[in-house]
């Protein structure tokens, strides 16, 4: 093969720029029309999963609450199991339509059975996400939400627990939950997020008592959960979902904790600081 002149030199570094600038144009265009492109998607996948939600509460699961609060003689237990599988369909409808976000959820965290949850709280999946995992659940919610039509129904007779005051936690909420240690002995569990609100940075804030007086009046575990990503894929105070993000959403075990409440050392104060700081550690993983 004859040596390349300088005129075939040319050509071929201008053939491999313009090819070069080219590639990149089309990148740049790829990636403006993305730009333009993610939020339609975002919304449709939005509109989506919020119209399964609410229609299948009212139309697709309705017939179903209504049979077992008529006729179900474990009426609280048929609802949590209702909505346990209202839920697991709602992220199995999420998982397929938002692919580029995966899931890892410990086998730890969906084993828990007869225990008191506690968890830090990213965004508004995380207590249904809860729900999807365990067909025995309880927790507590916030007080205004037992007023809405159709949902507060669901959740009173589901047996969640209202928050008395804007401190979720009080004293008079024992008096509420005198069955929960029969409730947690059979199986169930009761998922709290003892920081009261969804965190805005990331950072896990103070606990409340509240989670930790339930755990040492039902002499139960306390199972320490680290959720990670949920805000990434949807952020406290926005409607859409942020579909178009690579993104993995974790939940694990922090710390599995058995007091000993007899204990004449036992210090509720001690045990929040000691689960805060487990939470805290993972959080720094």
């Amino acid at each position: 093969m004859p040596p390349l002149t300088n005129g075939s030199k040319v050509g071929f570094y201008m053939t491999s720029r313009l090819f070069k600038y080219l590639s990149m144009t089309i990148n740049d265009t790829r990636n403006k029309f993305s730009a333009l492109l993610n939020p339609a998607k975002d919304f449709i996948i939005t509109v989506i999963l919020w119209t399964y939600y609410i229609i299948g509460y009212l139309l697709f699961f309705s017939p179903f609450y209504l049979y077992a609060f008529f006729f179900s003689s474990g009426r609280e237990e048929a609802f949590q199991k209702l909505n346990h599988r209202l839920h697991r369909l709602f992220f199995s409808l999420l998982r397929t339509i938002v692919p580029r976000v995966k899931w890892h959820i410990s086998e730890e965290v969906s084993g828990i059975r007869s225990s008191v949850i506690i968890a830090n709280h990213l965004s508004f999946l995380d207590p249904i996400l809860f729900v999807s995992l365990f067909e025995k659940q309880k927790t507590i919610v916030k007080r205004d939400y037992f007023r809405l039509p159709v949902f507060g129904w669901i959740l009173k007779t589901s047996g969640y627990i209202p928050s008395m005051t804007a401190d979720l936690f009080t004293d008079n909420l024992i008096d509420q939950i005198k069955n929960m240690k029969d409730y947690l002995s059979s199986g169930g569990n009761l998922f709290i997020f003892p920081e009261g609100t969804r965190s805005r940075n990331g950072r896990i804030g103070q606990f409340d008592k509240g989670a930790f007086k339930i755990a040492r009046f039902c002499h139960a575990p306390i199972q320490v959960v680290l959720i990670r990503n949920t805000h990434k894929l949807f952020p406290p105070d926005k409607f859409l979902f942020d579909t178009c993000t690579e993104n993995v959403i974790e939940m694990e075990l922090a710390a599995n904790l058995e007091p000993d409440y007899e204990s004449d050392d036992f210090s509720i104060s001690a045990l929040i600081a000691e689960a805060r700081r487990l939470m805290e550690r993972k959080t720094d993983l």
